[in-house]
């Protein structure tokens, strides 16, 4: 009862909250406790939909983005059927290895494990390159278009306390970092709320 209050109170000051959020786990995370993805998911939807239930400008969570940091990007991971099945609330854009999946339908989520930054843009030039893009026609424009993942996100959450991964390196660099020292199968909605509340709280410059 007191918590269910605790939260209401918190949800009650709510009204700027990141429309694409990326969280960045690790494979160990996510072996420990597959199921804790689906409840992030949801507790997501749920403080977007009440935010913009509570606030007629809000515009609320567009995209949510999962990164799973993995030694072993080529192998096929032991909780790929977990992940398939959040079929069943969102629409779900996988990458893993060399392969892309897509199914289920619902808010927008991506889950890509073992991708790196400075892979993705490496391969980006080395696509220009092959498309012949001249060097004086390179703009950050152009490379954008070559990226695997066009998401920019407003915030990236890192539980578990550990550093920050490359994953997104080029299209996060404006976004608001929150570093929570739970280990993602700890994390309740009520921290999801705060770290909501934290973004609220800052002044975005945006490199300014």
């Amino acid at each position: 009862m007191i918590y269910s209050i605790y939260e209401w109170h918190l949800l009650s000051n709510l009204s700027d909250i990141p429309q694409v959020i990326c969280f960045m786990i690790s494979d160990c995370e996510m072996k420990e406790e597959p199921a804790q993805v689906q409840k992030i998911i949801k507790w997501c939807l749920e403080i977007s939909g009440k935010v913009q239930k509570n606030c007629e400008n809000s515009i609320g969570i567009r995209e949510i983005i999962i990164h799973i940091s993995t030694p072993f990007p080529d192998m096929i991971p032991p909780y790929l059927s977990d992940i398939r099945k959040l079929s069943s609330i969102a629409a779900i854009n996988l990458h893993y290895g060399k392969k892309s999946e897509t199914f289920g339908s619902g808010a927008s989520v991506t889950i890509a494990i073992g991708k790196s930054g400075r892979e993705e843009i490496a391969d980006a030039i080395k696509a220009m390159v092959t498309d012949s893009i001249a060097p004086e026609q390179v703009t950050t424009k152009v490379l954008e278009k070559y990226l695997t993942f066009s998401h920019t996100p407003d915030c990236v959450i890192k539980t578990g306390g550990a550093h920050l991964v490359d994953f997104l390196i080029w299209q996060s660099v404006y976004s608001e970092l929150f570093f929570l020292d739970l280990n993602w199968q700890r994390i309740r909605k009520i921290d999801l709320i705060r770290a909501f509340r934290d973004f609220q709280a800052r002044n975005r410059r945006f490199g300014a």
